[in-house]
């Protein structure tokens, strides 16, 4: 989990200060923040993170919004442990670690 995000800067220009503490990533010191493990789903999930006309951060794409970074969670990965034999036996399913390293952060110009 110690992984650092991969960053994409989209285009040209000035992008919104970010940074990573384990599994969250703030924005703008801290104005709006995610936690990555939080928006993992059983399939790959974006989260976009705009400026609403009124210049704050929200979740989502507003309306005359604009885009700052976008977050692409990879799909939730499980681990199946089978205990016990025969008619006995029994499936637990586990939720994997999310892997930092595997989550993608794209960044777009603030300008």
């Amino acid at each position: 989990m110690a992984n650092s995000v991969k960053v994409i800067e989209k285009n040209t220009g000035e992008k919104i200060q970010w940074e990573q503490d384990g599994y969250y990533l703030s924005f703008d010191d801290g104005a709006l923040a995610i936690k990555a493990t939080k928006y993992q789903l059983d399939n790959e999930n974006t989260v976009d993170i705009c400026r609403n006309k009124q210049g704050n951060l929200v979740i989502g794409v507003p309306e005359n919004g604009r885009y700052v970074a976008q977050v692409t969670i990879p799909a939730a990965t499980y681990t199946t442990e089978t205990t016990g034999e025969g008619e006995d036996a029994t499936q637990t399913r586990t939720k994997d670690d999310l892997d930092m390293g595997d989550v993608t952060l794209t960044l777009w110009s603030i300008e």
